[in-house]
């Protein structure tokens, strides 16, 4: 290269560096912008992560310290004292309602076990699960028509606890007399592929308590 082109280049060079500072100081603070912006959402999505399994840990932590207690109405006590929302709040509520001490304590909760039961928000598992536990509750309270209307849902197909459901139904069928029906159900769980081996087993003996045949058609 003769030393014209080299100073032809050299300053074309210095031009280049004259263009990229000028646009530097009128358009940096952009680029700037942009990465703190980026840094700034990093960090702060890190931080609500960390924050979140914080707590979740904590309530995790809470709700094991409440279960452990072996006197029942201390044991619901500290269940009521722990704040939690949506699936969380559910579930403790859930634990709740199985150490209810006396008839206020039940009826509070089955009114927190209603409202799960409602929430269309929680996944079904709640609040198919605090539905089957209202019936357990309420027990002979409710008569044989209003569980079987209650348990009906819960045992559609596809339903998380169907099988368990489907067992209640056939006590309610005890309990209005109608053996038969009852009959009918429980050789249904037998022949039930979603059914535990613990509630065949339940099912085969309750069918012979009842004077049937677990292989009668």
């Amino acid at each position: 290269m003769t030393n014209p082109d080299s100073f032809i280049q050299e300053v074309t060079d210095e031009v280049r560096r004259d263009r990229l500072f000028a646009w530097m100081r009128r358009y940096g603070w952009i680029a700037a912008l942009i990465i703190v912006g980026l840094v700034g959402a990093a960090a702060w999505r890190e931080w609500s992560i960390a924050r979140q399994e914080a707590a979740a840990q904590a309530l995790g932590d809470s709700i094991l310290d409440a279960i452990e207690i072996r006197d029942a109405a201390a044991r619901a006590e500290a269940l009521g004292r722990i704040g939690a929302d949506g699936p969380a709040g559910a579930l403790v509520a859930l634990l709740a309602a199985a150490e209810a001490p006396d008839a206020a304590g039940r009826i509070a909760a089955t009114e927190r076990l209603d409202a799960i039961a409602a929430d269309a928000s929680l996944p079904p598992y709640l609040s198919d699960l605090a539905a089957l536990k209202l019936v357990l509750m309420r027990g002979s309270d409710m008569t044989p028509e209003a569980r079987l209307a209650a348990l009906e849902p819960l045992a559609a197909p596809g339903r998380p606890f169907r099988t368990l459901a489907l067992e209640q139904m056939a006590y309610a069928e005890i309990d209005a007399d109608r053996t038969d029906a009852a009959l009918d159900r429980l050789r249904g769980l037998l022949d039930d592929a979603e059914a535990s081996a613990d509630l065949r087993q339940r099912a085969s003996r309750l069918i012979v308590a009842l004077g049937g045949s677990p292989d009668a058609g």
